[in-house]
């Protein structure tokens, strides 16, 4: 059999040190194809949708993730036919964190939603200054470009607790991440305010776990546990930027145990209520 030559445009392609993420490549080979068809440069196009040439460019290099509104926009200039719109969830999940990206997928077909934080607010609860604040401290530290492009894949997700239909969501909350200074007081003060605000909605239920309450199974570390629309429950660990997702039932089951047990162990929601708004007060 002839072994086949590899060109050395796949071996770029194949380069261990090319980063893009394979969907921003192709979404940008693909709004490429479409602006030469329809006789453009990069300048026309980035006039016609109002944004600058260089963005153009980044994104047909699949250097820059296209925002919603940049393909809305492009699929009426470039008469795309939905081609570009039907990649947009895929432009967006490759946004978060490559470690997280599996379970995010699994995530958007949760019909119920568990989640254990000991010591800094959930993802689906930050505000956008407060998930800005927590990417700036990250350790090493992140680029300007990559810190936005994480606020607003963390910021889509939340979608996740008010889509149709209702995905039945319960947050418990270590007592110190209520009292650990992130960003500034203003971010925080913000922030207690926003866990009342999306606390009051009817699928989803807060409770603080008190910081005098003893040990408890939550001392273990952080933990989420979701439902799928198949009804296949899955468990999800992360620490120090990595990832797990545990299907194991044996597995799933003992997570299940212990969040019942601390559910036991944390204020209810009216009491986290009151604590939050007290915190708040003082932030």
């Amino acid at each position: 059999m002839r072994r086949m030559r590899t060109t050395s445009r796949q071996k770029k392609q194949q380069s261990p040190e090319d980063d893009r993420p394979g969907i921003w490549v192709g979404y940008g080979k693909l709004l490429r194809l479409h602006r030469d068809r329809a006789g453009l440069t990069q300048q026309e196009l980035a006039q016609a949708l109002g944004y600058s040439v260089e963005l153009v460019a980044k994104i047909e290099q699949g250097r820059r993730p296209a925002q919603a509104k940049f393909t809305v926009a492009a699929e009426t200039t470039l008469n795309a036919h939905g081609t570009l719109s039907v990649l947009q969830d895929d432009v967006d999940l490759a946004k978060l964190p490559a470690f997280f990206q599996d379970f995010a997928l699994i995530e958007t077909e949760a019909v119920s939603r568990y989640d254990f934080e000991p010591l800094l607010i959930p993802g689906l609860l930050q505000t956008e200054e407060y998930a800005r604040a927590l990417f700036t401290a990250h350790c090493p530290p992140l680029s300007d470009e990559i810190i936005e492009q994480h606020v607003e894949a963390r910021l889509g997700r939340q979608k996740l607790l008010t889509r149709t239909p209702l995905v039945e969501s319960c947050f418990i909350i270590g007592e110190a991440a209520l009292t650990t200074m992130v960003g500034s007081e203003e971010v925080m003060r913000g922030q207690l305010q926003y866990l009342l605000e999306q606390g009051s909605m009817r699928n989803v239920e807060i409770q603080v776990m008190p910081s005098v309450g003893g040990f408890h199974p939550g001392h273990n570390g952080s933990m989420v546990i979701l439902e799928t629309l198949e009804h296949r429950r899955v468990g999800y660990i992360e620490s120090q930027d990595v990832g797990l997702v545990i299907t194991s039932p044996t597995k799933v089951s003992t997570f299940g145990l212990r969040y019942g047990k601390l559910r036991t162990q944390a204020l209810n929601a009216e009491e986290s209520a009151r604590l939050i708004e007290r915190v708040a007060g003082e932030a």
